[in-house]
């Protein structure tokens, strides 16, 4: 699903929105999100899963095109956890 299809949704299933009401409602929502994984806090929704950030360590590899080993520095990346809802949900299909 796209931020596109999740806002037509939106409209779709409660028609007291407008799109531009949804479009700007799941913004607010994302760049709080965004938000508050820049600053090291932990987004968690219940029963669908929880975003944090985890340190990457730096480490060597090779580049694949001319076999030269490569350094890459360390970093930050944004890692999801599923919630347990949301796993049985995926897992009894």
């Amino acid at each position: 699903m796209t931020k596109s299809e999740l806002i037509d949704k939106l409209v779709e299933v409660r028609g007291v929105l407008t799109r531009k009401d949804s479009e700007a409602v799941v913004s607010m929502v994302f760049d709080a999100m965004s938000e508050a994984l820049t600053n090291g806090d932990k987004v968690e929704i219940r029963g669908f899963g929880s975003f944090t950030i985890r340190d990457r360590e730096p480490r060597e590899a090779r580049n694949p095109k001319s076999g030269e080993i490569v350094s890459i520095p360390s970093k930050k990346t944004p890692f999801f956890k599923t919630g347990k809802d949301l796993r049985e949900r995926v897992n009894n299909l």
